[in-house]
C-alpha cells in the first residue's frame, strides 16, 4: 500500500456564490492560469498515452474549489494582501471584456477597496490558505 501524497502548499480558488454555472467555469479557468505563471515548478510533467502521443503537462497537486458571499471573498482578499500572498482576481467587469488587454484595463480602472470581485485564486503554504479562505466552503 503506498502512503497518500500531502502537499505541504495548496493551489485554492474561491468563487462568489451567486455565479452562474459557466461563469464558475470561466472564471476557475482564468484564475489557475495566473498560478501556473507565477509558480511554473507547479506544473508537473507532460503526459504521454500508450501510443506515445504527448500532452501539455498540468499542475502535479489538486486545485481545491471554494465557495463565498461578495462579503467572504472580500475578506479573503485583504487576509491575502495582509499577508504578502500573491492572487490572481477576476472582477464582474471581466465578463465584458474580450481580451487580456481591455480586462488589465477594467482591473486598473478601479480602487483596489471597490473591485467588484467574483473569484481569486492563490498557492501559498497550506496554512496560509487555510487562514485566509477562512469562512468559506468547498465548491459542491
Amino acid at each position: 500500500m503506498t502512503e497518500p501524497i500531502r502537499f505541504p502548499t495548496k493551489i485554492a480558488v474561491l468563487l462568489r456564490d451567486d455565479l452562474v454555472s459557466w461563469q464558475r467555469l470561466n472564471v476557475t479557468a482564468f484564475l489557475v492560469s495566473g498560478i501556473a505563471n507565477a509558480v511554473p515548478e507547479l506544473l508537473g510533467e507532460e503526459y504521454r498515452d500508450a501510443d506515445g502521443t504527448r500532452y501539455l503537462p498540468m499542475f502535479g497537486q489538486p486545485v481545491l474549489v471554494f465557495v463565498g458571499d461578495r462579503a467572504a471573498l472580500v475578506a479573503a482578499h485583504s487576509r491575502g494582501l495582509a499577508r504578502g500572498l500573491r492572487l490572481s482576481i477576476f472582477t464582474a467587469e471581466l465578463f465584458a471584456t474580450g481580451n487580456d488587454r481591455d480586462n488589465r484595463a477594467a482591473v486598473q480602472a478601479v480602487g483596489r477597496e471597490k473591485l467588484d470581485l467574483v473569484g481569486l485564486a492563490l498557492h501559498a503554504p497550506r496554512n496560509a490558505v487555510d487562514k485566509v479562505l477562512k469562512g468559506t466552503t468547498m465548491h459542491p
